[in-house]
């Protein structure tokens, strides 16, 4: 089994549906093992609770450096033999002392067709720039914002009627199935990466 670490800060719609993945079977070899929120009152935390995983908050607010954050973040998950390191919905930007202790092993998932819109409010980007197709992106995490290599995509067009709101939520849709099945892929050993290229095997 290969132990995930989810990293969580608000309400944790994606950590659930990685939880209910897992409960049906569909996650296996990966295994959600801890999740860690650096805000003590994020609702994921419940989530994690009520389906029997392992919690802990690492506050980044008494940390006068992000890199004392990121040792202390890097610590939990190696106490905890975590394998894998999945950002879910983790608004604080992960830093080379936790990247160089998971080489290949931190994912996150963004709301738009990456290299396109990084960064936050990316749905509205995408409606101010007047995009006809959007999505979301599973990539691994780099020393950048949004920039590592992309291992999945689901596309989601944009409606006329769009607003931030409706978008979003479509989006969410999309996430919400495409997550689980790419840690189900890192598990399994069928994510291939050469260089900026990464990409799933049958």
């Amino acid at each position: 089994m290969m132990r995930v670490g989810l990293l969580v800060s608000g309400s944790g719609t994606n950590l659930q549906a990685i939880l209910e993945a897992a409960a049906q079977g569909d996650l296996n070899p990966a295994l959600p093992a801890l999740v860690i929120s650096n805000r003590p009152d994020a609702p994921a935390l419940e989530r994690a609770r009520r389906a029997g995983i392992e919690t802990l908050v690492v506050d980044h607010r008494p940390f006068l450096r992000r890199a004392d954050f990121d040792r202390a973040l890097t610590r939990a998950l190696r106490q905890h033999q975590i394998d894998l390191v999945a950002l879910a919905g983790f608004m604080r930007i992960v830093g080379p002392e936790l990247l160089s202790a998971f080489p290949d092993r931190v994912v996150n998932i963004h709301p738009s067709l990456l290299p396109s819109f990084p960064g936050l409010h990316a749905q509205r980007q995408a409606l101010l720039y007047g995009a006809k197709i959007s999505g979301c992106t599973v990539h691994f995490v780099d020393d950048g914002i949004d920039s590592g290599p992309i291992i999945a995509q689901a596309a989601v067009e944009v409606q006329p009627h769009d607003d931030e709101a409706a978008l979003s939520a479509r989006i969410l849709a999309q996430e919400h199935l495409l997550y689980p099945r790419v840690l189900r892929a890192l598990a399994e050993g069928r994510v291939h990466r050469d260089g900026r290229r990464a990409w799933i095997r049958p």
